[in-house]
């Protein structure tokens, strides 16, 4: 039986499928020996995305809820998320067939003057430019749609009430990062991509210790790994959703004490 968040912690997955598929789209070079087979493996990959982003809809339509314009916004949401992994898909093809077409001597589209090897290159390089822009805001996305999920989920009753996990503000503050696809590790020092809140890497192994956050391997030049949230993870960033935010904790002093006065005595 699946759970009332699971189309959430499906979402949060997915962001974390996303920020996999950008980095090593970051590192596609299209001047290696055979860059046709890279661009292939590399759209089988973003449509995989597409599908697993469909599977998220398929997951929509199983919940007994009521179709709020809250409820609707997330499938106008994730639709988006598999549109954009398909065009993003049919561009890498696109910039295969451009190369394929000039290897073989082949005017691209069939009309016009053939392309040398160079012009083809730099055609393809527009075309996976295009894509890097098209997935840059997906692990963002998924994040959003997931929360506004469970937050209508929330008020519609569909979700028992219980406790939520216990997070500090600092922890919180990261795992949501992790979710965004923000957090990289190099030389063992958090290095978020927005820098209006660091990342300790103490906040980050207090989460590691907990099961909630795992590293892997980043490809990203100067980049050693990638946080990416774990099953739990998933699960209890989604239990946070649609709730007030935990208090941040403040150190306060006791007051000090009057000072004791002395009257003269005539």
């Amino acid at each position: 039986m699946t759970t009332p968040t699971a189309p959430a912690e499906q979402l949060l997955l997915l962001g974390g499928d996303f920020a996999r598929h950008n980095d090593y789209l970051s590192r596609l070079r299209l001047d290696s020996l055979s860059p046709a087979s890279a661009l292939t493996q590399q759209a089988t990959s973003t449509q995989h995305l597409a599908r697993s982003a469909l599977d998220i809809i398929d997951g929509l339509n199983t919940q007994q809820m009521h179709h709020s314009p809250q409820i609707r916004t997330v499938y106008a949401r994730v639709r988006r998320l598999a549109h954009l992994a398909t065009d993003a898909a049919d561009h890498l093809l696109d910039a295969e067939d451009i190369l394929d077409d000039t290897y073989a001597g082949v005017p691209v589209k069939g009309d016009g003057p053939l392309l040398t090897y160079r012009q083809a290159l730099q055609m393809a390089n527009s075309r996976l430019v295009l894509v890097r822009k098209l997935t840059a805001p997906a692990p963002h996305d998924t994040l959003t749609a997931a929360e506004l999920f469970v937050t209508e989920q929330r008020r519609q009753g569909d979700i028992p009430p219980r406790q939520p996990p216990a997070f500090s503000p600092a922890q919180h503050a990261a795992l949501r990062a992790v979710a965004r696809g923000e957090v990289t590790i190099a030389d063992d020092k958090p290095y978020r991509r927005r820098d209006d809140r660091r990342i300790t890497i103490s906040t980050l192994r207090s989460l590691e210790a907990r099961g909630l956050v795992a590293r892997e391997r980043c490809p990203l030049w100067l980049h050693d790994e990638r946080v990416h949230l774990s099953t739990d993870g998933r699960r209890d960033l989604a239990a946070t959703f649609g709730r007030p935010p935990a208090p941040a904790r403040t150190a306060t002093r006791p007051a000090p004490a009057p000072k004791a006065t002395t009257s003269r005595s005539r």
